[in-house]
């Protein structure tokens, strides 16, 4: 079924179209989620926010992108939103474990993993990675992540970012740029 033929069905009738959305895009959708937030459960609720918003904003969907591009558009938002309550999130629990307002420790899951030091350095360097694209301009990071890690073209990604094709081809490499010097200095300070 092509978009335009879902977007046809979704008019008539669109408890069944739905669906056929959802199980066409949810994987894409929280493998997108998942690049900025690097927490499945999080990409997952994300995701279902995404949904919603998408079947609440049906009728305001004008046709002047593709429903793919329009879908991830609002995932990606989804996203930066999370992210940036997190942040504030962080920052409140900073201030109040300061100023001892909250003595709550958290307990730390034991890793799954059967070689704790492998598991330990995957995970270090993800953070790594994460920490340093979380460091990036917010559109540098987008782009980024929508290429490399969601294999969107250029012309996809200037859709969802609504700006030009050469705009997103400076800023995937001014982010490719600035995360080999960012993970440079941390691999040398490593040596």
């Amino acid at each position: 079924m092509t978009e335009n033929e879902l977007l046809e069905l979704l008019r008539e009738n669109p408890a069944k179209a739905f669906r056929q959305l959802v199980e066409r895009y949810q994987h894409k959708v929280i493998n997108t989620c998942y690049r900025f937030v690097a927490d499945k459960n999080d990409a997952e609720d994300i995701a279902q926010e995404t949904f919603v918003e998408i079947y609440r904003s049906l009728d305001a969907f004008r046709k002047e992108s593709n429903l793919s591009t329009w879908i991830y558009r609002i995932a990606v938002s989804k996203s930066l939103d999370f992210i940036r309550k997190r942040n504030r999130k962080k920052r409140k629990a900073l201030f109040s474990y300061f100023f001892g307002l909250d003595n709550n420790l958290q307990e730390i899951p034991a890793p799954s993993s059967s070689n704790p030091d492998i598991e330990l350095e995957q995970r270090e360097r993800s953070m790594v990675l994460q920490k340093a694209l979380d460091s990036l301009p917010k559109n540098q990071s987008v782009a980024f992540i929508l290429s490399k890690y969601d294999g969107l073209n250029n012309k996809e990604i200037a859709d969802i970012i609504k700006t030009s094709v050469p705009s997103v081809e400076a800023l995937i490499h001014r982010a490719r740029t600035n995360l080999k010097k960012k993970l440079y200095k941390y691999y040398e300070n490593l040596l």
